[in-house]
């Protein structure tokens, strides 16, 4: 089946093309608008998706060799986020899926994060998948495609939150975790031991004391001194946070027996999340999968292979599919 998805839930507008060869495009158009706010502004990004829609999906349909009258189904991130964002791409999905007379896919974003990985692989299950993003920390339990259970999540911010309003406070631009990954590599993860919560209680987790004791933590030091030691103070954080990301996963293993780990969603490209992990599974002997950094963070591909995995269950949405903002 050719599939013709379409990604729109927060601040990127993304589109891709799937036919039986695979992922034959993956064109993403970020956008530089809420750069000068230091966060996503919703209104803000409803209008910019719907200046960039069209012809991101033609760059899709261009990329991947195929017309749009070869497309037999559409994919289209149904939720959650963005209110305003989900419904531009939604309601572009079912005026083509409308007009063509094709069948119509409704897609939750946090399982596309995890099948990302089957893009690429093709990872047994039962399986647990570690997804960390900008709005969301989970642990999941998935014994069969689309059969998920939340064995654990953030009690308030989330990892990829965290990186962010941290980074904000270090002076970084948004959005700041690839930035912080970047110096961290060449900084002293032990150089200030930050605060790693509920390290001991279950499978929850919670970021928002960690943010709280940075803010102290800078509040006497001088801009020059923060500058000097970015790399040191950058490394400490990513190493509280992916500690406390590992050592949970590595509990969630434990508790359920399972043989198969995935990383998923954008803070999954972090590379000492990546690299604790391989070190973590290597000890137990479970085979650990993680997708391509380009398909860690929001993009339109990991909605086209969620998409095929649905029709091949004959997973199929009407034109009355409307979006969800949160989960």
């Amino acid at each position: 089946m050719n599939i013709l998805a379409i990604e729109s839930s927060c601040d990127d507008t993304s589109a891709a093309v799937f036919t039986d060869q695979g992922i034959q495009s993956n064109i993403i158009s970020s956008q530089s608008v809420h750069l000068q706010f230091g966060g996503v502004v919703p209104e803000l990004a409803s209008r910019a998706h719907q200046k960039t829609i069209t012809q991101t999906v033609q760059q899709a349909l261009e990329e991947g060799s195929i017309s749009l009258d070869e497309i037999e189904a559409i994919a289209v991130t149904q939720g959650p986020g963005l209110l305003g964002s989900l419904l531009v791409g939604i309601c572009f999905a079912k005026g083509l899926a409308l007009s063509r007379n094709i069948p119509l896919i409704g897609v939750n974003h946090m399982d596309a994060h995890i099948y990302a990985n089957f893009i690429d692989h093709q990872p047994e299950f039962p399986l647990i998948a570690l997804t960390v993003s900008g709005g969301h920390t989970q642990l999941v339990h998935v014994t069969s495609p689309f059969e998920h259970e939340v064995i654990g999540k953030t009690r308030d911010d989330a990892a990829g939150e965290a990186f962010d309003k941290i980074g904000k406070l270090l002076g970084l631009p948004y959005p700041a975790g690839p930035h912080m990954d970047k110096l961290a590599k060449d900084g002293d993860p032990k150089f200030h031991k930050f605060p790693q919560a509920l390290l001991q209680e279950g499978l929850d987790f919670s970021f928002s004391g960690l943010k709280t004791s940075v803010l102290y933590y800078l509040q006497d030091k001088e801009e020059d001194w923060i500058q000097e030691h970015l790399n040191d103070i950058c490394a400490s954080v990513s190493f509280a946070i992916s500690e406390v990301l590992v050592k949970k996963l590595k509990r969630a293993i434990k508790q359920t027996g399972v043989r198969t780990v995935l990383l998923a969603g954008g803070v999954s490209a972090n590379s000492m999340l990546r690299e604790k992990s391989q070190k973590m599974t290597d000890e137990l002997g479970i085979q650990l999968y993680s997708p391509k950094i380009s398909y860690c963070t929001d993009n339109a591909a990991m909605i086209a292979i969620t998409g095929k995995m649905k029709a091949d269950l004959g997973q199929f949405d009407d034109l009355d599919m409307v979006p969800f903002s949160s989960l």
